[in-house]
């Protein structure tokens, strides 16, 4: 996990700080929260507990309250620390730390009467690593949106930064089959692979990603809405895969949440993002008085390397050396 800067802890303090992030088991598992060594502390005593939520001002805990706790309480006049602890894969031990907070009032949680849902208010800035954890979250979901069709080509540097595996597979039918993944985003693939687009359009499937550092792997479901085919190549054909944005995984999220983050946002049109819309027409420009004419100057001479020409918007060949389905 990369390393935010002071500012930018700033802005997502700023951005998110009165947003609560529930605690479901998917989002355990994406915080590295050990949740066994999360607990309440007041007057000396610690009480085990469970975060229900957490925004950057307050959390909900639920807590036993047979246990004496809000007799507690009374007495810390209700300030009361709550423990949180992390798992982060780059750190050899756990990320823990207190917040200070004041209890502010409970209810009743699953119609228990030994089990109630405790609200604690924040009562200064939390530490920077958990604005660091839970704003990675925040950012990835906005931004989910905001960003959705912005398309990563898929190439050697881009593959690396993601540390994607080159090891991807479709599932058809509940069958897996080996791909070529050629871009991706938030809200789908392009994906090269052996078969006949017109049988495959409108059917389901189901994309497997691998990535590296740490090791995570993530199943996308989604719908094939449109094939191309691939220049030159004879039973391959290209693929476009429509995610289901309800059930795309917190962790594929934040993998194409870093990886946009760190290019400049007019950097958004060069080759390895590329906005999945049509460019807006120019607009012509105010009528200017016109300047002297200049002196008539040779041809320019062509430089040694040639600009590439810009991609089209149709089927493309690909190089020989890209395609290795070993089917």
């Amino acid at each position: 996990m990369a390393i935010l800067t002071k500012q930018k802890i700033a802005v997502y303090y700023d951005l998110f700080k009165s947003i609560n992030v529930t605690f479901s088991k998917e989002i355990i598992q994406v915080t590295g929260l050990i949740t066994n060594q999360v607990y309440l502390k007041c007057v000396g005593d610690f009480w085990p507990c469970v975060i229900s939520s957490t925004s950057f001002q307050n959390a909900k805990v639920v807590v036993n309250v047979k246990s004496g706790i809000l007799q507690k309480l009374e007495r810390a006049n209700n300030i009361v620390s709550l423990r949180f602890c992390f798992r982060e894969t780059d750190k050899g031990n756990p990320v823990a730390f207190f917040v200070n907070t004041k209890f502010t009032g409970s209810s009743s949680y699953g119609g228990s009467e030994d089990v109630a849902l405790f609200n604690l208010q924040f009562t200064q800035r939390p530490p920077d690593d958990l604005i660091e954890i839970v704003g990675r979250i925040l950012d990835a979901n906005v931004n989910s949106t905001k960003r959705r069709e912005e398309r990563i080509l898929i190439t050697p540097d881009s593959q690396r930064k993601l540390n994607l595996s080159k090891e991807s597979s479709i599932f058809i039918q509940g069958v897996p089959r080996h791909c070529i993944i050629r871009d991706m985003s938030f809200s789908g693939a392009k994906i090269i692979m052996m078969g006949v687009g017109k049988f495959l359009v409108e059917k389901e499937a189901v994309l497997r990603l691998e990535f590296e550092d740490p090791r995570e792997s993530f199943l996308l479901k989604g719908k094939f809405i449109r094939s191309e085919v691939v220049e030159g190549r004879k039973g391959l054909v290209s693929l476009v895969l429509l995610f289901d944005e309800n059930i795309v995984p917190m962790g594929y999220k934040i993998r194409v949440n870093g990886f946009l983050s760190q290019l400049r946002p007019d950097n958004r049109s060069q080759v390895e993002v590329q906005e999945n819309k049509p460019p807006e027409p120019a607009k012509p420009r105010a009528a200017q008085a016109a300047p002297p004419k200049p002196e008539p100057a040779e041809a320019p001479k062509p430089s040694a390397q040639p600009a590439a020409p810009p991609p089209k918007a149709g089927p493309q060949a690909d190089d020989s050396e890209g395609f290795d389905l070993n089917l």
